[in-house]
């Protein structure tokens, strides 16, 4: 008997690592549509996650705004983009970004400069307020009049934005917002 225990165990040693290989079915499994199909490890497509949005949905450009792409005023410029200032996923383009006369300041960084990181290494997480005045990290900020009506989405005690300096508009910030991929011109207030 305890021969026979012992040629059991001597098997079982070397049959399960033979058990826990995945093999090749050469049984056919139902397709989607209902007709077999033969299935191979091999040729199983990768399971494949949601989609990402052409727009936000987490994505955050790698740069500032480089070049002026003018967008039809109310008129989305792709499908699945929005109809305000956007920053396109695919391809980091910020549209509709052009220099303004209503971002034109007497006074430029009046408040001084924003002395936190800015750039797509830096995440700020909103921690309250409005348009008028929001804050972040003990920082203070207010969205320029002519944007006022481009952040009615955001969520002003939640939503994660990332500054970019506007380089057309001397003391404005670009606060783009990661989670609608829309971005709007903000002042530094202080600290």
């Amino acid at each position: 008997m305890k021969r026979i225990l012992g040629s059991l165990a001597v098997l079982l040693l070397f049959a399960v690592p033979g058990f826990a290989q995945e093999r090749p079915s050469s049984h056919p499994s139902p397709s989607p549509h209902g007709t077999p199909q033969k299935s191979t490890r091999s040729t199983r497509p990768a399971p494949v996650g949601p989609a990402r949005p052409p727009v936000g949905g987490g994505h955050i450009p790698s740069h500032g705004p480089q070049q002026h792409i003018p967008m039809q005023q109310g008129k989305p410029e792709a499908t699945g983009h929005p109809a305000v200032p956007h920053v396109d996923a695919s391809t980091d383009r910020w549209v509709g970004h052009v220099p303004s006369k209503s971002y034109h300041l007497d006074h430029p960084w009046e408040h001084g400069r924003f002395p936190g990181a800015t750039g797509a290494r830096q995440v700020w997480r909103l921690a309250g307020g409005g348009p008028d005045r929001f804050w972040f990290g003990g920082f203070y900020f207010s969205v320029a009049p002519a944007d006022l009506a481009l952040c009615d989405g955001w969520l002003w005690d939640s939503d994660d934005v990332v500054l970019y300096p506007d380089p057309d508009d001397p003391g404005w910030y670009l606060a783009y917002n990661v989670r609608l991929g829309t971005y709007v011109h903000v002042m530094y207030m202080g600290s």
